[in-house]
């Protein structure tokens, strides 16, 4: 081995599993042709494109691919109710996709829930695509077990999703891990380094108790851009926006004030800690649900009820006449013929949590929401996401309503936000720069040089 070849080792670049593409839309816009092309021969990829890049299309598409080369067979695995999507995606496109709950293999692309992989042999099958697949960390152990492994056993792997949760490196880690890259333990130890307190308080780019080394910086977004891509606009990887411009996003801040006076004050203070935190969005449930269900009536259009307390959707339910409620106790039957209500215009006012619909799920019909503010930015992200997106033609409003003693959460949500926009910012950038050094170093040709020179 020499010396150039021992260095290019060590930079563990993920490797080529792919081929070049057999099929290719004609629908796709250039930019999703391109990610289509580069998946495809990578064959074991992540993308991680903004809500209405077309994921839905290029998943099909990279699997159409994979089953016209080996022959086999390609799973796809969705959140609740984005299957029936998925499905009628792939209809609309003229590919063969079918779904199944019960292991039956309808088709050579066969579509299912996170929830029933159980039910099927990984020997049937040569790939798999995870959709929203930053939605595996909300999954159980015992669920996350049963879709790494699978995943291992195929030699064709695809993650696809909007948010990769860009304030939490550490996710990049068990993304690379599912697609056979460098195990998540290693990662750790060639890019990062172990942080006290004080020092993780201190840094932005802090993933756990782990900081990302500055002088690893480069080689680390040089590793994570040889097995992912990172796509907010078309513009990102060089291509024209014009049929990718997003509509107003008008955010309406709702400050309720509390007709159930807090016994431990006289006046209402901001909420100190989680116990606090959650004894003020107990005590004011119907104050909010009020506020919100006041909105949502005051409107004949489509209006999405966001919730995170049962108290709150059963509040929402009751207030809102004609309103469908989605709940953890509803079967995956019920939720998806609730979905379906929804979408296609029975029911005009849906009341649900992020946990449940904040993932995959298209609403571009709907473009009113109410959301009770919470500490998580990924689940008010993807929640607003369903309406604000692309192929939203109205103005989307978004009315978060709070108390006076829930303003600390909704500063951390900000502040969130903030991180998160500017992280996000900061992957596509340093992609685009790896990107820009590949693309050079590709078209490196040999030259003879002339014995007189």
């Amino acid at each position: 081995m020499d010396y150039k070849t021992f260095l290019k080792d060590k930079t563990q670049l993920a490797g080529q599993y792919g081929f070049d593409p057999l099929y290719m839309p004609d629908q796709a816009f250039d930019f999703q042709k391109h990610l289509i092309t580069w998946a495809v021969k990578k064959g074991r990829a992540a993308l991680f494109a903004d809500c209405g890049m077309g994921k839905t299309l290029m998943q099909l598409a990279w699997a159409e691919n994979v089953c016209r080369k080996t022959g086999g067979k390609v799973l796809i695995l969705t959140p609740l109710a984005v299957g029936h999507q998925t499905e009628h995606e792939a209809k609309k496109f003229g590919i063969d996709a079918k779904r199944s709950g019960d292991g039956s293999l309808m088709a050579d692309i066969v579509i299912t829930n996170y929830e029933r992989l159980h039910l099927f042999n990984t020997q049937d099958f040569v790939g798999v695509v995870c959709d929203e697949s930053s939605i595996l960390k909300n999954f159980d152990g015992k669920i996350k077990a049963a879709i790494t492994e699978f995943m291992r056993t195929q030699k064709y792997r695809l993650l696809c999703t909007a948010t990769a949760a860009p304030n939490d490196f550490i996710e990049l880690g068990t993304s690379a891990e599912a697609l056979g890259e460098i195990g998540f333990m290693d990662m750790l130890g060639r890019f990062f380094k172990k942080a006290d307190a004080t020092y993780c308080r201190k840094q932005e780019t802090q993933a756990g108790t782990y900081y990302l080394k500055p002088h690893a910086t480069k080689d680390f977004w040089r590793w994570v851009a040889s097995w992912a891509r990172a796509v907010r606009k078309p513009s990102d990887l060089g291509f024209s926006d014009r049929k990718f411009v997003l509509p107003e996003l008008i955010l309406k801040q709702h400050l309720v004030t509390a007709t159930q006076k807090n016994p431990d004050f006289l006046f209402d203070m901001p909420a100190v800690g989680l116990a606090e935190q959650r004894a003020e969005r107990s005590r004011t449930v119907a104050d909010r649900c009020k506020q919100a269900a006041d909105i949502a009536n005051g409107t004949d259009q489509p209006v999405i009820c966001w919730c995170h307390l049962n108290s709150e959707s059963e509040a929402l339910k009751k207030l809102i006449p004609g309103s469908v409620e989605v709940s953890g106790k509803d079967s995956d039957e019920t939720k998806e013929q609730k979905f379906r209500a929804f979408e296609t215009g029975k029911a005009r006012v849906i009341v649900t949590k992020p946990s449940i619909a904040g993932f995959g799920l298209n609403w571009q019909h709907c473009a009113i929401q109410t959301f009770f503010p919470s500490h998580s930015f990924e689940q008010y992200y993807q929640a607003v996401r369903r309406s604000w997106r692309f192929g939203q033609k109205q103005s989307v409003q978004v009315h978060i309503i709070t108390t006076e003693g829930e303003q600390r959460v909704l500063n951390n949500l900000k502040r969130k936000a903030e991180a998160a926009d500017k992280m996000f910012a900061d992957i596509v950038q340093h992609m685009s720069n790896e990107l820009q050094i590949e693309n050079k170093e590709q078209y490196k040709t040999k030259t003879e040089i002339p014995e007189w020179l």
